[in-house]
């Protein structure tokens, strides 16, 4: 009974790291810091065709600085407010 027991809480505590490891806040918010910086780097030093096309507007500035806020912004949500396991499975026996 006790190999049972400490298998369970090893599989537990998997099944935790994994939640926090897969949680899709932390997918979502690094996919939009990476390219944020990118198009942020882009729209530094723009074209006169590219102002040109966008009516003056620093559009990749612009648009890389929000991508950049709204990634923090994930990573931040993701880091105060940490994925929760539950405490029970259902279906799991209870002893």
């Amino acid at each position: 009974m006790s190999d049972l027991h400490k298998e369970v809480s090893e599989l537990e505590r998997t099944s935790a790291t994994a939640a926090r490891l897969f949680d899709i806040r932390r997918i979502i918010g690094g996919l939009f810091v990476v390219y944020g910086v990118i198009v942020t780097i882009a729209g530094i030093d723009p074209s006169e065709a590219d102002l040109k096309k966008a009516e003056g507007v620093h559009i990749n500035l612009w648009t890389g600085l929000a991508m950049l806020v709204l990634g923090l912004f994930f990573l931040i949500w993701m880091k105060l407010r940490p994925a929760q396991v539950p405490e029970e499975v259902a279906g799991t026996p209870e002893s």
